[in-house]
């Protein structure tokens, strides 16, 4: 007997906590356990994989696979397990690799045979599939519901505040004044969408991949649709190559993340800037900023700043999976391995950031007349009173004209558009007459916008009424 030979029964042994280690004759290199697990990680499936274990242990013994006293054993084996791991005290291996071993390993320690006879049907592949999509699903849920919380921490600031005027931008510079309600509802048009682009994506996280087994599905009489039943799955991943290696769905889940954080972060370099003395519009609560290590006087924005820096680790997420999934060939590779630790910090991250906003927000202290002060400057009201000439007859191309030389006019006196006599606004048009004022004050540009999408004040409070009833 050659020396090989010899060693091969220890070498099993030692691998013999391995499922597959019959093919090998020898052990996994110590370094290579830990370079390939992924139990440090993949743990927080525990819950989604016992949910999926159960489902199918359920199936299996209708369709006659497993005994009445098999099923009745794994349900309490499984129970036992999900206690064990919610209070803290199960025993996590690295030497059994992932979530799934785990979780098999202990039922069958404490279950015996019918803990080995769980498996049958199916493949770690389609089982971790499933896992995953259960996770997203249930991570959608929880965003949507934070989205909610924060639109309607948006409408309650909106309420107080459809008739404050401040001054709308284009590229940073005043253009036209909008009521401060007006703004805070552009983030909840986006909100709105962010919430649609989920409830989409969630339509197709819902389909189940168990029963795909490891890539050609399995010659056992499986009951597929039962277990999407269970699960609560619309239906079933309908080929069973790409069941087990699709990830469409979590880069999809990702993608729509970072179209959310990307809205955070607008919003949060407003806040930035209207915090600002140079701006001055807005204070946010002490709860949700910080103080300087030398400088007294400093209060800091810190948490949208974060949620702004944040936004960039979504980002490249969503093209580090973009990346994973680019070179693969149909079916399952290891490489899938990669796609929990973006994910699940996705998910961390923006169920963080959508939390803490929202209290961000309820915080925040509005300054009207900052705000108004600052509608006063730039000749916020300059196109009011080009379409006031419009209205009077002048073509809108020769109205523009004629104001563009009264701002300059106004700019030279250093005054405002409405501190002009009307005399000297009719220097610029002869059908400029007293109602000119009317047209060039503040609350009448606003309130002449009045049309769906306009910022007239009783058209902003229709709006953030609409908003509320379809939240509720």
């Amino acid at each position: 007997m050659s020396a090989k030979e010899k060693s091969a029964p220890a070498a099993a042994k030692a691998g013999a906590s391995k499922p597959w280690s019959g093919r090998f004759s020898e052990p996994v290199d110590e370094l290579v356990k830990r370079f390939t697990a992924s139990v440090g990680f993949d743990h927080r499936l525990a819950e989604f994989d016992i949910q999926g274990s159960l489902a199918h242990a359920k199936m299996l013994r209708a369709v006659n696979i497993i005994s009445a006293d098999d099923l009745a054993a794994i349900e309490k084996g499984l129970a036992a397990i999900a206690d064990e791991i919610r209070a803290g005290q199960f025993q996590w291996s690295l030497e059994l690799e992932d979530v799934h071993l785990n979780i098999e390993r202990r039922l069958t320690d404490m279950v015996g045979d019918a803990g080995k006879r769980l498996h049958t049907g199916r493949s770690r592949n389609d089982q971790v599939a499933t896992d995953v999509r259960l996770y997203v699903r249930a991570g959608i849920d929880q965003v949507q519901a934070l989205i909610k919380n924060l639109q309607r921490a948006l409408l309650d600031l909106a309420d107080k505040h459809s008739e404050t005027v401040m001054p709308g931008f284009t590229h940073l510079q005043v253009a036209q004044p909008v009521s401060f309600a007006h703004h805070l509802l552009a983030y909840v048009e986006m909100l709105t969408r962010d919430a649609q682009r989920f409830a989409d994506c969630r339509k197709r996280v819902n389909r189940l991949p168990l029963g795909a087994a490891a890539l050609a599905g399995t010659s056992f009489p499986i009951d597929r649709q039962m277990v999407a039943k269970e699960l609560g799955f619309d239906g079933v991943c309908e080929n069973s190559l790409d069941a087990v290696s699709d990830r469409d769905f979590a880069i999809e889940f990702v993608a729509a993340a970072a179209l959310v954080m990307t809205h955070l972060s607008r919003f949060s370099e407003e806040l930035i800037l209207w915090m600002s003395p140079r701006f001055g519009f807005i204070d946010i609560a002490d709860r949700y900023c910080t103080g300087s290590s030398i400088m007294p006087q400093k209060k800091n924005p810190d948490v949208a700043e974060l949620v702004r820096g944040k936004t960039g680790r979504i980002n490249g997420h969503l093209v580090a999976l973009l990346t994973l999934m680019k070179g693969q060939p149909l079916a399952y590779n290891k490489d899938n391995q990669e796609d929990k630790e973006p994910l699940f910090d996705t998910l961390d991250t923006l169920t963080a950031s959508l939390a803490v906003f929202g209290g961000m927000v309820g915080g925040i202290t509005v300054k009207p007349e900052a705000m108004r002060a600052a509608a006063r400057e730039g000749y916020a009201t300059a196109t009011d009173l080009a379409d006031y000439l419009v209205k009077k007859g002048l073509p809108f191309r020769e109205a523009h004209e004629a104001v563009a030389l009264a701002v300059r006019q106004a700019e030279t006196r250093g005054c405002e558009l409405s501190d002009m006599p009307l005399e000297e606004l009719r220097q610029f048009s002869q059908l400029i007459g007293p109602d000119v004022f009317e047209a060039l004050t503040l609350e009448g540009s606003m309130k002449s916008r009045a049309h769906i999408g306009g910022t007239a004040p009783a058209r902003v409070k229709a709006a953030i009424a609409k908003a509320r009833k379809l939240l509720a």
